[in-house]
């Protein structure tokens, strides 16, 4: 809170009741501050007397008043939030916890509140409004603050925990006032650091709307928002991952500041709250439209946008119904993340630990207690209604990091209470998977098994069909026909020029640790003052033509510019489709922007050869698709045709989709007075293992008789336009 009041603040009396008529100004309550009133005859200010909370009903501090702001009169009973069972009164000697919102800030001379969940009554018929994330959400599996158990670190650079131990907080108001204060690192004093919101150099708010535009995702349709379809989620998630990475880009550019936090995850979802950019903003019971068993997430921000799971640290979400005229909580969904005790292995049944207890303050952990999602999780056993499951899986590629994995519905049979392992009460759920959906996580530990070589892939012909060209081996698989294998081609990993192209003399970069942000690297100053990659080699933007470090420059292989350069990364396959030849997809699962691989082959001069099926032609246009992050064109430097007919590599197995789940972009690699441009190809959205790889061939300017005809197009998309070239 801050330490003083404006002059706009609603006036406190000296004594009595307040007078309402008296408020001068009403503002929202992101901006609302608290105001206390002062002792009876004193004149100092109004945040004279201590720091003091009271329940709406009383009893009340010393000096203050009842006050009502929500209700017509003190007379009448403050309506109470449900989602949790009554938590009775409070006495004198306990004054329960506020409600803590998002814009109010605690002052530093008072001890912090102690969270307590916020619950929303939401009748199954009626759509619920837009819940915005907060420190403490409408069901918790959390853990107190200060806490690191189950601390996630993310190798974008940031960490994601189960409890808040930061503060955040975006300003709405658009006074000149405020517009100074938002050319600082905003600072919210709430733990050991803070998080920034504002960036000095880039208007935030006008880079959101035009993201916003060209995704469709102004002023969606309320019935639509309500209940999604699999087009606007996605659209929501991959919008939400676009400005994740161009905040996390800006803030390299800034360089570190000491006490600051870069939250870039928490911002970007705080800010498509406030745009009203979200999906499926009726909460129910049972499954999600629009969210596909199977579907990855890689941020708990996106459960919440996607409308599967609302909370965006605790564990059970649940909603509140009344039952004789007595509010019931029931769980909606929970989120097995390894945090708790949980015993999930089976693949069709889950041992789920209740929440709370644990390790306190470096105080002896507690016996869990039968309220709020633990309470909730009981009543659902007894009701017998669906719950949706979220699997927590360990990302292979960050020591810590998680992948959430939608497992569908569960139906919970059993619960009990045992001594977990700090030798206190643990409350004990047992959900059996609902019969009859496709594979979700189960399909994850087939993988797993495959992995190990605990069982065998089903028809495989070759084990590595690069025969050791490439860092990890790609099998040729057919689960489907008779066909042996592809024509006949050479294995090549990187693209073949027969002469490089001249151009400038390149400044080489002199960097012995790797390229950093906010730096005088010249490469850094070639991608437009920033680098393009993350710390774990996601695309941060999309440019017209990326530049990696070249042959020339001192910086290690493992530079965050070299990304495309250290060869694959994913465990791919090379696989006979349907009805499409041979396609291309991964064993893991892959993030927006992640690289996937080259597109190899030889460099040809023209593609006028009708029979070529393997020709990667950048003079061809291709349309600013919808889910593609750009308004424009890809433009490379200069034309480059790729033929992959008799020398490539697995990027020539891609097929065409008018939906594609990837993009190809240029990277030029400078070396002295030589250029050399390559093609790259990045993960539109997050891609589930075992799903299909596929990108847009494009359209020629100009149809020749001797060029590329058009080809009946099978990738069954709900957008499909029925042809390709």
């Amino acid at each position: 809170m801050e330490g003083n009041i404006g002059s706009d603040s609603i006036p406190a009396p000296s004594s009595g009741p307040i007078d309402k008529s008296r408020v001068m100004t009403v503002k929202p309550l992101r901006c609302l501050v608290p105001v206390f009133p002062s002792h009876a005859g004193s004149s100092g200010s109004p945040q004279a007397p201590p720091f003091a909370f009271g329940a709406p009903s009383g009893p009340f501090p010393p000096g203050t008043a009842q006050f009502f702001p929500f209700v017509g009169s003190s007379s009448s009973e403050p309506q109470r939030p449900a989602s949790v069972p009554d938590q009775g009164r409070s006495t004198p000697s306990a004054i329960p916890s506020p409600v803590p919102l998002n814009s109010f800030r605690t002052p530093t001379s008072a001890p912090p509140p102690v969270p307590v969940p916020v619950p929303v009554t939401v009748p199954v018929s009626v759509p619920a409004p837009a819940v915005t994330p907060a420190p403490v959400n409408t069901s918790a599996r959390g853990r107190p603050r200060g806490s690191t158990k189950n601390r996630e670190v993310y190798d974008d650079g940031y960490a994601q925990t189960d409890s808040y131990e930061n503060g955040f907080t975006i300003d709405t108001d658009d006074s000149s006032d405020v517009g100074k204060r938002k050319r600082k690192a905003r600072k919210l004093v709430k733990g050991p650091q803070a998080v920034a919101i504002s960036n000095s150099e880039v208007d935030i708010d006008h880079l959101v709307n035009d993201i916003l535009r060209s995704f469709n995702l102004v002023d969606i349709n309320t019935s639509l928002q309500a209940d999604s379809d699999h087009d606007l989620v996605q659209r929501v998630v991959m919008v939400y991952n676009l400005l994740r990475r161009k905040i996390m880009q800006l803030d390299d550019a800034k360089g570190v500041i000491p006490g600051i936090s870069r939250r870039a995850d928490l911002r970007s979802g705080t800010i498509l709250m406030n745009k009203g950019a979200r999906a499926n903003t009726r909460r129910r019971v049972g499954a999600v439209p629009g969210v596909n068993i199977g579907d990855v997430f890689f941020f708990r921000m996106e459960l919440c946008l996607a409308g599967l799971h609302a909370p965006i640290m605790a564990g059970i979400d649940y909603l509140s119904f009344k039952v004789s005229g007595d509010e019931e909580p029931i769980a909606v969904s929970i989120v097995s993340s390894g945090g708790y005790e949980d015993d999930g292995d089976d693949g069709e049944v889950l041992i789920y630990s209740g929440q709370g207890g644990g390790q306190r303050n470096e105080k002896v952990a507690m016996d869990q207690k039968l309220e709020r999602g633990n309470l909730a999780l009981e009543k659902s056993l007894h009701k017998g209604n669906e719950v949706r499951v979220v699997r927590g899986i360990k990302d292979g590629t960050s020591l810590t990091g998680k992948i959430y994995v939608y497992d569908g519905v569960y139906k919970l049979h059993e619960s009990w209470i045992e001594k977990g392992k700090s030798g206190c009460n643990v409350f004990k759920y047992k959900l059996i998977r609902v019969p009859g959906q496709p594979e979700g996580f189960m399909l994850w530990k087939s993988i797993q098994q495959w992995r190990d070589g605990v069982s065998t892939r089903v028809g495989v012909i070759i084990p590595d069909l690069t025969s050791g060209a490439e860092n990890t081996p790609i099998c040729l698989v057919n689960d489907v026909d008779s066909e042996k294998g592809p024509a006949y081609f050479t294995y090549s990993s990187s693209l073949k020029y027969s002469k490089p192209l001249r151009s400038p003399k390149a400044v080489s970069c002199k960097c012995s640790n790797g390229c950093q942000p906010a730096t005088n690297c010249p490469c850094v100053e070639r991608n437009g003052g920033y680098l393009p990659y993350s710390n774990g080699g996601v695309l941060l933007s999309h440019n017209s033509v990326i530049h990696e470090c070249g042959p020339s420059c001192l910086c290690p292989s493992t530079c965050r510019n070299r990304i495309s350069q250290a060869g694959l990364k994913l465990r791919l396959e090379v696989f006979r489709t349907k009805n499409k030849g041979w396609g291309l997809r991964s064993w893991d699962p892959i993030r927006a922007g992640a690289f996937i691989c080259e597109y190899a082959g030889d460099v040809i001069e023209s593609g006028s050869d009708s029979d070529d099926e393997y020709i990667l032609d950048t003079t061809r246009s291709f349309d600013p698709l919808e889910p593609v992050p750009t308004n424009e064109y890809v433009k490379p430097p200069f034309p480059l045709i790729v033929s992959a007919k008799n020398k490539g590599n697995v990027g020539r197995f891609m097929n065409h989709s008018c939906s594609p789940n990837v993009y190809w972009q240029p990277i030029l690699r400078e070396n002295e007075e030589e250029s050399h441009l390559h093609i790259g190809f990045y993960a539109i959205k997050h891609i589930p293992p075992l799903q299909e790889l596929t990108f847009d061939y494009g359209t020629p300017r100009s149809e020749k008789k001797s060029g590329p005809q058009k080809k009946k197009c099978l990738c069954g998309s709900t957008k499909c336009k029925g042809y390709f070239y």
